[in-house]
């Protein structure tokens, strides 16, 4: 199982507002190219969304279901990869001070994914957290009031702004 963490310098609401819009998913989903909402109201139970996964000159479709929804404090997903079968991402969203901190814990579920899941595999999936959560940090603060300040503020990390991720 990969969990991670990230504080991000804007309020809970703010986080949900960019996890709740649907076209905005792979603006911060690594891995994928494009998003639109198919069925039912994004982020509701059952809704989903397409996406569109690059590989050269091969495009794969695939979809995302919402399994369960507690608005602005939680939003669990099934991401459906083709053969690579199915995985459960996690995104809980918890007040720290001003700020959010955000939790994602994603592990496979079916498919050769889940025949295949190891400490290797979790690996590669927490390297893929640090991004993806990079980027919905950069979303989520270029919005806030603020933003010009948050520029300044240090990364842990080269080449990641911000702080506060493990």
């Amino acid at each position: 199982m990969a969990r991670r963490h990230r504080l991000i310098r804007v309020s809970p609401s703010a986080v949900w507002d960019v996890l709740a819009d649907g076209h905005r998913y792979a603006e911060w989903v690594v891995g994928t190219a494009r998003s639109e909402p198919v069925r039912g109201h994004w982020p509701h139970k059952d809704a989903a969304i397409r996406f569109q996964v690059r590989l050269g000159p091969l495009r794969l479709e695939n979809e995302t279901v919402v399994r369960h929804c507690e608005e602005g404090v939680e939003l669990e997903l099934e991401a459906h990869a083709g053969v690579l079968g199915t995985a459960r991402i996690a995104v809980e969203l918890r007040p720290w001070g001003e700020h959010c901190l955000v939790i994602v814990d994603e592990h496979p579920l079916q498919g050769a994914g889940g025949r295949l899941h190891n400490v290797g595999f979790d690996a590669l999936i927490q390297l893929r957290h640090r991004t993806m959560l990079a980027r919905l940090a950069r979303l989520c603060e270029s919005r806030a009031p603020d933003a010009p300040h948050l520029a300044s503020v240090p990364s842990a990390v080269p080449g990641v702004e911000g702080a506060g991720h493990a």
